[in-house]
């Protein structure tokens, strides 16, 4: 576990000690309870399915889309970083509304829990089961139902994968406002169901701001239509956002209303080496001003990253792999001059020592290869081993400093290969990663909540665009007042009084406090 850089031989044994009685306790949790991030969650006082009620869901969907078995069941019991596997028997993948409701009718009635599932991507895990919830995956619900080349209003299911969705709308002249890395297989509901961030955040928002309207299902089965189109709707309480980021708790999201930006005519890109944070600082600030509205993303990676995306992924820096930090820069606009304008910036940000070296591209080709560099940094470290992922908020000034603080708490630590970060400096949004070769629990009882606490320490967010998911039930109260949950609460009691919806998520109405 520790190097003897890190430990006496006396505090090894007594380490040690400590992990035989952790392990004998945690042998004797019985089934029907779980530790999850130090707080142990009882399984709720929930229906168990029985083969009465496999015939049953098959009878609504048709055996196909009712899936039972070890083989069929498994890929839908693991998270996107394996830090949580599900115990559940049944998946079932309903067509439609009316399907999702009929279903939620069902499992309300019989108190049968509920795990929502769409594309899988996010690291909180929450969108697998804990123990034997039934998982209902949208996947099937993947229907464009419309899409207004006047408004550039798109009206799609939930099942629909984003990247199908960026190509929809990009043969009608727009673009999606949302664009992240797991865009081939994330999908919407899910993205929905989060307020997912993603790269274009600096100049488009959340979700929050570009969904029009949608369509959720209730936790009694009700169909609520919600679907409007309209960019102005002042009629009352707005509704879509009780859905909106509440990952599956307060209702299933099964279509939405997203407004659309349209398909600028130029798009160029810059990947830029810089010597400092500070001078990365220097240069957002130049952007600003200098890009204006043209500015779509900004993105920092530092040097660990791209190194193993290099090693990991045979995939090569677009400039000299020499500098502490990295910049991606994105700018589109109408006007061609924006890659003039582009060029005349950062020649004089090399020529005041801001920068050390740029390369600029307006070819798709090229600008493609430079955002693969920064689209696949999580896939490059899970090739290392197990990775600790923090998706934190953090006001600019802080934004690095987590990472260089969390890099010196561990180095004596013989496990850990890494200590990196990358993430949206246009939104403040870090990406804190740690990894080693495989789950080590005392490792994270050190890193949660000394990352969690110095964030909140700077009012930052403990999840910036990811939730809070299962992983971080615990921390919650580190970013929300205890009155903001107590209203969150409220809500979930009121609209979902037998808690079958995602329950042990967000707000854990099951959990039985820290271990």
């Amino acid at each position: 576990m520790y190097s003897s850089k890190s430990a006496t031989n006396v505090g090894r044994m007594l380490l040690h000690r400590a992990l035989q009685c952790r392990r004998k306790r945690s042998s004797a949790v019985p089934s029907d309870a779980k530790v999850v991030n130090d707080v142990r969650y009882v399984r709720g006082e929930y229906g168990r399915v029985t083969d009465a009620d496999v015939r049953h869901f098959r009878s609504l969907l048709g055996e196909p889309n009712v899936l039972t078995g070890a083989q069929n069941v498994g890929p839908y019991n693991v998270d996107y970083l394996k830090h949580v596997s599900g115990e559940s028997g049944l998946v079932l993948r309903p067509k439609t509304a009316k399907d999702v409701s009929d279903i939620l009718k069902y499992c309300n009635d019989r108190s049968i829990a509920v795990c929502p599932q769409a594309g899988k991507t996010g690291i909180s895990s929450g969108s697998v089961a804990l123990f034997d919830e039934v998982v209902l995956s949208v996947e099937r619900m993947n229907k464009i139902i419309n899409f207004d080349p006047v408004s550039g209003v798109l009206v799609c299911e939930a099942g629909c994968v984003l990247e199908s969705l960026m190509k929809h709308v990009d043969g009608h002249g727009y673009m999606m406002p949302l664009d992240l890395g797991s865009k081939g297989s994330c999908q919407i509901g899910g993205n929905v169901s989060t307020n997912a961030g993603g790269i274009r955040v600096i100049r488009y928002g959340t979700l929050q701001g570009c969904v029009l309207g949608l369509e959720a299902v209730t936790a009694d089965g009700t169909i609520l239509d919600c679907l409007n189109t309209m960019r102005k709707d002042n009629t009352g309480y707005h509704l879509k956002h009780l859905f909106i980021g509440s990952e599956g708790t307060l209702g299933i999201v099964t279509k939405v209303a997203i407004l659309c930006p349209t398909l600028p005519k130029h798009v160029n890109v810059a990947f830029i080496g810089l010597d400092s944070y500070d001078k990365v600082l220097k240069l957002f600030s130049i952007a600003r001003a200098e890009f204006g509205e043209t500015l779509s993303s900004f993105e920092l990676l530092d040097n660990t990253t791209v190194t193993f995306v290099e090693s990991k992924l045979h995939l090569s820096c677009p400039i000299a792999n020499v500098h502490p930090f990295y910049v991606l820069i994105e700018l589109a606009s109408s006007q061609p001059t924006i890659g003039q304008n582009m060029e005349n910036v950062l020649e004089k940000a090399l020529g005041d020592s801001v920068i050390s070296d740029a390369t600029t591209t307006d070819q798709m080709s090229s600008i493609q290869k430079i955002w693969k560099v920064r689209e696949t940094i999580i896939e490059a470290l899970l090739k290392l081993g197990y990775v600790y992922s923090f998706d934190i908020s953090l006001p600019l000034s802080r934004f690095y400093e987590i990472v260089e603080l969390t890099r010196e708490k561990l180095k004596d630590i013989e496990d850990v290969k890494a200590v990196c970060g990358f993430g949206h400096i246009g939104d403040g949004n870090l990406h804190l990663n740690v990894v080693t070769s495989k789950y080590d629990e005392e490792l994270a009882r050190i890193i949660d909540p000394f990352v969690y606490g110095w964030t909140s320490k700077h009012r930052g967010s403990v999840s910036a665009e990811h939730g809070i998911g299962l992983s971080k039930t615990k921390y919650l109260k580190y970013t929300k007042s205890g009155s903001a949950v107590d209203l969150m609460r409220s809500l979930k009691n009121t609209m979902d009084p037998k808690h079958i919806l995602n329950p042990y998520k967000v707000i854990p109405t099951v959990a039985a406090g820290d271990q």
